[in-house]
């Protein structure tokens, strides 16, 4: 598929989905969800996320790519955990297209809150492989084989398929991924949810690249990730203009301050916990912020 063809930037609405793990008030960054139901995931990227500004405005972003030919490679969340996620995995591209799906699921994860002490469980003890998961997780002893990795707010985690991983509460997350929701539940801690143990089993990695990713200074961002789907950097911008390269699809994601993301073709403003959609490929933006301004830019590689 080819990437969407728009040239000017446009804001999108969060879609929220309702999770039984998540939590009623995701304030700061959302004032309401417009549900009282626990909200787990604001997708700030997915298929039925709204366009509010420029000539798009109102329409979905799937019917956008549709009518395109094309989508937005990367669907990018926040995660707001309130009780422990089920531990999961995820395939790779082979693995997800040999069971009929378009794409695996590699992933990752930037700590926006952490309490004293968080902690994610990421990949599998030493010596732990598909065979121990079944009995741990007959057994109920799942949690005993996964290594648990220490968080604090700025940290950068690759999630690549075929990882075994679980989040907990005391986090809040950005989530940057391949655009797919498939998703291997191995154990849930005996919540009534349906599991996925022979897929999940059947693709689990006992190795993988998973991990804390050390940060690189670049010039005027900081580069949290490199990896084959997607790229992330953090931008932190004074007051005024400044101008930031765009190669490939690429999403602009507020986390504080307020301004305005704007090319020869038109301009959307940028808000906490929004994101603002840059799909036409190799070009300059501007960023007219009109405060010190915190936002992440989220790529995938040029098509």
């Amino acid at each position: 598929m080819t990437s969407l063809k728009v040239s000017a930037p446009f804001r999108l609405k969060p879609w929220f989905s309702e999770r039984v793990w998540g939590k009623s008030d995701l304030r700061p960054w959302y004032e309401s969800t417009g549900t009282d139901a626990a909200v787990g995931e604001a997708w700030l990227t997915g298929p039925a996320c709204l366009v509010e500004t420029g000539a798009f405005a109102g329409r979905t972003l799937a019917d956008i790519s549709a009518e395109i030919g094309g989508e937005f490679p990367l669907l990018v969340k926040i995660l707001f955990p309130n009780e422990k996620l089920s531990v999961q995995v995820h395939p790779d591209d082979a693995q997800a297209q040999a069971a009929g799906e378009a794409r695996g699921k590699t992933e990752c994860w930037y700590v926006l809150e952490a309490e004293p002490g968080a902690a994610v469980s990421l990949g599998l003890k030493a010596g732990a492989g598909a065979a121990e998961v079944a009995a741990s997780v007959a057994d109920g002893t799942m949690e005993e084989l996964l290594e648990q990795v220490p968080v604090s707010v700025g940290d950068m985690i690759f999630v690549d398929a075929g990882t075994v991983h679980a989040i907990g509460p005391g986090v809040v997350l950005l989530e940057t991924q391949q655009t797919s929701d498939i998703t291997y539940r191995l154990y849930d801690y005996g919540r009534p949810r349906e599991l996925h143990l022979e897929r999940g089993l059947a693709v689990i990695k006992a190795k993988t690249g998973a991990g804390k990713v050390k940060p690189r200074a670049m010039n005027g961002f900081v580069r949290l990730i490199e990896q084959k789907y997607f790229t992330v950097d953090r931008f932190d911008v004074p007051f005024g203009e400044t101008v930031i390269d765009i190669d490939g699809p690429t999403c602009l994601v507020g986390l504080s301050g307020n301004g305005t993301v704007r090319n020869d073709s038109g301009a959307a403003g940028l808000k906490r916990g929004q994101a603002i959609v840059l799909a036409s490929g190799s070009e300059s933006v501007i960023v007219d912020a009109a405060e010190r301004l915190s936002f992440m830019r989220c790529a995938a590689p040029p098509r």
